[in-house]
């Protein structure tokens, strides 16, 4: 019976004073690295990405106008199909 005590005890005693304090610290770690927000280079792109789509809300702004001026029922037109 006292070796299969020390067979157990002694790798959950590893296992909690090694094993689990690391993983939890990864663990954590891992969880503060996502929640961090974006990087700069992220940052970057999506700024670009904002701004390039600004533009295209723009230029489908001037395009429906010049529509609306050269064939006013284009929107009806193409609702039924």
């Amino acid at each position: 019976m006292d070796g299969f005590v020390v067979a157990i005890f002694v790798p959950v005693v590893v296992f909690l004073v090694v094993v689990a304090p690391i993983w939890i610290v990864f663990h954590y770690r891992s969880k503060a690295s996502s929640v961090g927000g974006l990087s700069a280079n992220e940052r970057a792109d999506l700024d670009e990405m904002i701004e390039t789509a600004n533009k295209m809300a723009a230029r489908i702004e001037t395009l429906e106008s010049i529509l609306d001026v050269e064939s006013p029922g284009w929107r009806e037109k193409q609702a039924h199909g």
